[in-house]
């Protein structure tokens, strides 16, 4: 049973501040005594006050803080600004990176932590083609990049085998063993949170699974690796040509592996919308994040869905 929540903040030039304050207003007391927001404390107030968002909110040293109230209560990184959203790109990745190291330290020491992380833009990584997923993974030590993405729907969830590369590097980047170790930890998480053999579909990676000519992607790599994972009694089966598999042949199935981020994610995202979280597989404990991005071109407009946020908030309060 998950007896805190360690809430980021996330990106400060986005719409998290306006998810957060809706997404409180809508969750029950039970569930907000569980929650440790870490944010800068003086700049998600102002954020707050523009908004003309009215909400209690307290300063606390740490998780093992005894507060009674139902305030909001902040575990502060500092941050030296007086601006309220334009905080620049290099203080806006101190932040960032404080802030996850902080909720990484909570999660791994305490017991029964899990971690959300509001929406952060990538660029603020120094390393290219990082994202949370990739950071946490090499702050609990997981080298072998064997951490995984679900994004998950009760209905359907998706994991790509490679997360934030660039398309003309996946190729290189599809290995056999990648391939068995990511749906090992997939099949796992799955038996341990629900005690279900998934049924799991893959696809290929190129158009018409390159026709399965011999030195392909599918016949060297992909093939291999579904009959290794059958051998392991995994229900598994593949692969499948992506292009026509999203029509019909998605349900028969409980998670779709793709080899690439958007091959799954682009008509995920089209079936479900924002009613999905991202979950990181493989870490030593839970962190998950709403499925979509900062939105800075709808900052300040009051549109911003909680959907996926709400989500999150109930998938990890479930644990």
């Amino acid at each position: 049973m998950i007896k805190k929540i360690i809430l980021l903040s996330g990106d400060p030039n986005s719409i998290n501040s306006e998810l957060i304050f809706k997404s409180w207003k809508k969750i029950n007391n039970k569930l907000k005594k569980k929650i440790y927001l870490i944010s800068n404390y003086n700049l998600i107030n102002k954020q707050f006050r523009k908004l003309n968002y009215k909400i209690k909110t307290i300063k606390v040293k740490s998780i093992d803080d005894k507060i009674k109230t139902n305030e909001l209560k902040i575990l502060n990184i500092d941050l030296n600004s007086k601006k309220t959203f334009d905080i620049s790109k290099k203080l806006a990745s101190k932040f960032i990176k404080e802030s996850l190291d902080l909720a990484h330290e909570l999660a791994s020491t305490k017991k029964r932590c899990g971690i959300i992380n509001c929406s952060i833009d990538k660029k603020l990584f120094k390393k290219k083609n990082i994202g949370v997923t990739e950071y946490l993974s090499l702050k609990c030590g997981i080298k072998d990049k064997s951490e995984t993405m679900l994004i998950y729907n009760k209905k359907l969830a998706v994991s790509p085998i490679t997360m934030h590369d660039d398309l003309r590097n996946v190729s290189k980047k599809i290995t056999k063993k990648k391939i068995i170790n990511k749906v090992k930890i997939i099949n796992k998480w799955y038996k341990k949170y629900y005690n279900l053999k998934p049924k799991i579909g893959i696809l290929g990676l190129n158009p018409h699974n390159a026709e399965l000519r011999k030195n392909s992607e599918e016949k060297k790599i992909i093939v291999p690796a579904i009959t290794d994972l059958k051998k392991m009694t995994i229900n598994i089966n593949g692969p499948y040509v992506a292009d026509t598999f999203f029509i019909k042949d998605f349900k028969k199935f409980d998670i779709i592996v793709g080899m690439y981020h958007d091959q799954v994610l682009t008509p995920f995202k089209t079936l479900f919308k924002f009613n999905a979280i991202n979950i990181t597989l493989g870490l030593p404990y839970i962190r998950i994040s709403p499925d979509h991005g900062v939105a800075k071109d709808i900052i300040g407009k009051n549109k911003a869905d909680t959907t996926s946020l709400i989500n999150c908030l109930k998938f990890i309060n479930s644990f």
